[in-house]
């Protein structure tokens, strides 16, 4: 992205021979410089904070610290929102309390520890509780007795882990692309994206994935395995609806006021390490079991979402005893609503809001949510 520059400042600048900034320096002070938060009494502070014996990276940003308080739960493994969130967040926080949380291993909070140590300690339980000492400093620091949660992806599982055992610190849990059974979710995805390459006459995607059996079934449980059948479900619009990849939400780091590129750099590492060490141990974790929550549960469900599997979530519920249910389907999503149905996304958090005050959702501004 070239902005050009056209100041008399910056024609002087030019002249002397001062090294101009390059396009990219420039796209990312404009747009720290919109997302500044000048509100009396909002926040906007990035922090390290040891959380279950590991030096992990947080930012809160609200226009009002009255406001409730949203955690994002970044999926992946490894795939931290972070550096992403410029691109969709800056509407919620006029409305909640928004924390991005760089897990351990993960984005800016890689190179904070020593990787085989991280390594050695990574497991699911491990991520749960990191999340809820996360959620206790949260609730000391800000001055909440609750507050909610958003899971997206791996991240879902993660904060559905929270609900079920604390959930006397939760206004509710919402869950986005949420993960039901990981070998399930592995089944279901590798089985719809086979017969789409069926319908579609793609014979190399047909042999890919049909060679990756006997995954997910028995044998090995790998990254590899994994993303070798998301490569062509991605294709066919699984994580971004319609569209053949997601460029738009990769390439968008590049932006973040958040991220040097030293950061990202980081990122990538600590996504391959979380990524290879976790996955193997995700095979047998799942809720099909999981008959009642005491909190209210909360689902958005991107249609075209086939990386993580909407109809398994959906059927889930159906059975889920909670205080309050409610689903939300994004029509033109795939795994990614937050950015592809902004608008919507916006309007199903408004509707989840009154929770906070011990009232019902409100979905008469977001008639495609449904409660129960």
């Amino acid at each position: 992205m070239a902005i050009a520059l056209g100041s008399p400042a910056d024609a002087h600048a030019q002249s002397a021979g001062t090294p101009r900034p390059d396009g990219l320096d420039q796209a990312r002070a404009i747009i720290a410089d919109v997302q500044k938060i000048v509100t009396p009494n909002g926040i906007d502070e990035t922090l390290t904070l040891d959380i279950g014996g590991a030096r992990q990276v947080v930012n809160i940003r609200g226009a009002d610290k009255a406001n409730p308080v949203l955690l994002y739960i970044h999926g992946g493994p490894g795939s931290v929102e972070m550096p992403m969130a410029w691109s969709f967040q800056r509407p919620w926080e006029d409305f909640y309390t928004v924390v991005q949380w760089d897990q351990r291993g993960a984005g800016r909070s890689y190179a904070l520890n020593d990787p085989a140590r991280i390594a050695a300690s990574m497991s699911f339980e491990r991520y749960r509780d990191d999340a809820i000492a996360l959620i206790e400093q949260l609730r000391t620091r800000l001055g909440k007795r609750k507050i909610f949660v958003l899971g997206h992806s791996f991240g879902s599982a993660v904060g559905l882990a929270v609900a079920q055992k604390r959930p006397d610190l939760l206004h509710a849990y919402i869950g986005m692309g949420q993960l039901i059974d990981f070998r399930e979710n592995e089944r279901v995805g590798m089985a719809h994206t086979l017969k789409l390459a069926r319908a579609r006459g793609d014979d190399e995607a047909v042999r890919a994935i049909a060679a990756l059996r006997p995954y997910p079934d028995s044998g090995p449980f790998t990254i590899e395995q994994a993303d070798a059948w998301r490569k062509w479900a991605n294709r066919y619009g699984s994580l971004a609806g319609q569209r053949p990849d997601a460029d738009f939400y990769f390439d968008s780091t590049k932006l973040s006021p958040l991220y040097t590129p030293q950061d990202r750099a980081a990122w990538g590492k600590g996504s391959a390490l979380t990524a290879t060490t976790m996955w193997p141990r995700l095979a047998d974790v799942s809720f099909t079991a999981l008959a009642r929550l005491d909190v209210p549960m909360v689902l958005f469900l991107g249609r075209y979402d086939s990386t993580t599997p909407s109809s398994i979530a959906a059927d889930w519920l159906k059975r889920l005893h909670a205080p309050a249910k409610m689903l939300c389907w994004f029509e033109n999503s795939g795994h990614l609503p937050m950015l592809e149905e902004q608008g919507r996304t916006l309007a199903a958090l408004l509707a989840v809001r009154p929770i906070a005050e011990g009232r019902r959702p409100g979905v008469a501004a977001a008639p495609y949510c449904r409660t129960s």
